[in-house]
């Protein structure tokens, strides 16, 4: 592209206010620079976002930014359009929350050239009229953001990831940077095989991270012993994370009685509610948050300075990107995780469930039916067997057999219908949500009518 390094420093400083680049931020956008495809593996808090804000601003076109969080796009956004004075169109979003006239503000501003950096959503990147949008316009690349989302083998695994390369391929090819805080080597090489990207320069950093401080601490007392820990730090932010929303709106409300600055966030949560939590704890209004898995990725608050699990946490993968949180602007970090054995086989059964799933290739509600109906029906055989052995030939071994069989039905049906349970919970939520979803559309395009209407009746006049 003709770009220098000299070049490079000086936009650094311009647009952002560094004088130098940290760790391998500089040949990742060297890289990006020459038209090449890269993956970028590093840890929270190393400045994977500047990697592509600022080739973006360098290179002719737009960088189509593929993100998995609506709710942080707008501040985002507003984070590029502050380093760029003057010129709102540098940085937009394109997702459901926005009315028509938004829209067509976008796609003005898109086809005319003046935006550089476009944050979409991978289920807004699927949508025909995005798509036409995207095919009018020169896309400098694509940055997929949260790329361990790709993976069914990660931690935070979004199907609608997988549907990103193909998409790529019917908007016009362009290079493709994949970055992420964490990913095993079998989540990195599915990473790069979905997106087509096998012969990506992979950028791998450190991921020590010497400011944080990591304890583990026995279940014993841990309300009294959280609120003593905050206490004992007055004034300082912390994320709280829980297993359970049940545990977070009552962690949330105990903290606010201990005259504890706290709020909740959870996905169950309005998603107002949600938007203006999250604002209040950006915003410094509050000093704790406690959450579940839904909140933290993407949030971009330099001074976090503790990280809670209440619980045991899912995973080492989501353990370390949660923890990752506290410390971003290099200052100490403490990370604590509160153990009991009771949380681990909460989880052995969460992990029994899906390997359940797994080894019988079940892929809807029915086949868990079939399965538990077809248990219940031999328990019953089984039993009536077992009655007449005690009957006549109580000292027949083959009474400890048929327990044995007995058990291991019992376990299965309690088992599928445990998932079955879940499964339908998970159903309404995903209903009820769509259902709000649908509503909020259909209000911001009657609100858009009205004013539509007013306008006519106004120009009449």
């Amino acid at each position: 592209m003709g770009i220098d390094s000299e070049l490079i420093h000086a936009k650094l400083k311009e647009f952002f206010g560094f004088s130098s680049f940290k760790g391998e931020q500089e040949q990742i956008i060297s890289n990006l620079l020459q038209g090449n495809d890269s993956f970028v593996i590093m840890p929270t808090g190393g400045g994977k976002s500047l990697c592509y804000q600022l080739p973006a601003l360098l290179m002719e076109g737009t960088a189509i930014v593929i993100s998995p969080l609506i709710a942080l796009m707008k501040n985002q956004v507003d984070a590029i359009r502050g380093f760029v004075a003057g010129n709102e169109g540098i940085a937009h979003f394109l997702n459901s929350s926005l009315t028509k006239a938004q829209i067509a503000e976008v796609t003005e501003d898109l086809t005319s050239g003046v935006t550089k950096l476009l944050y979409v959503a991978p289920e807004s990147l699927t949508k025909e009229e995005n798509i036409a949008i995207l095919r009018q316009i020169r896309i400098s690349f694509f940055a997929v953001d949260e790329a361990h989302c790709i993976s069914d083998w990660g931690h935070d695994f979004r199907p609608e990831y997988r549907k990103i390369r193909p998409i790529v391929d019917e908007i016009g090819r362009a290079p493709i940077i994949a970055l992420t805080a964490t990913a095993t080597p079998k989540v990195q090489n599915d990473i790069l095989k979905n997106l087509g990207i096998m012969d990506a320069h992979v950028f791998k950093s450190s991921f020590n991270r010497p400011n944080l401080y990591y304890e583990v601490r026995d279940k014993i007392d841990q309300d009294k012993d959280i609120i003593k820990y905050i206490k004992q730090h007055p004034g300082k932010s912390g994320i709280i994370y829980c297993l359970s929303r049940k545990k977070v709106e009552e962690l949330a409300q105990m903290l606010v009685i201990n005259g504890i600055r706290a709020v909740p966030y959870h996905a169950g949560l309005d998603a107002k509610v949600r938007a203006e939590n999250q604002d209040k704890f950006l915003m410094e209004e509050v000093d704790v948050i406690v959450a579940t898995i839904a909140f933290g990725m993407g949030i971009d608050k330099p001074d976090v300075r503790f990280v809670i699990h209440y619980d045991v946490p899912r995973s080492l993968e989501g353990y370390y990107q949660e923890t990752g949180r506290a410390g971003r602007d290099g200052r100490e970090g403490v990370c604590i995780a509160y153990y009991s054995y009771k949380d681990i086989r909460k989880l052995d059964k969460r992990i029994e469930q899906a390997e359940f799933i797994f080894k019988n290739h079940i892929e809807d509600r029915g086949q868990l039916a079939a399965i538990r109906q077809k248990a219940e029906d031999e328990i019953a055989v089984l039993i009536k067997q077992r009655q007449k052995l005690y009957r006549y030939e109580p000292g027949s071994p083959q009474i400890g057999v048929l327990t044995e069989r007995l058990k291991k039905l019992r376990h299965t049906a309690k088992l599928c219908r445990n998932i079955e349970i879940h499964s339908i919970e998970m159903e309404k939520r995903l209903q009820a949500a769509q259902m709000e979803e649908q509503r909020r559309r259909e209000q911001r395009e009657k609100e858009e009518q009205q004013k539509e209407a007013r306008n006519q009746e106004k120009q009449r006049r």
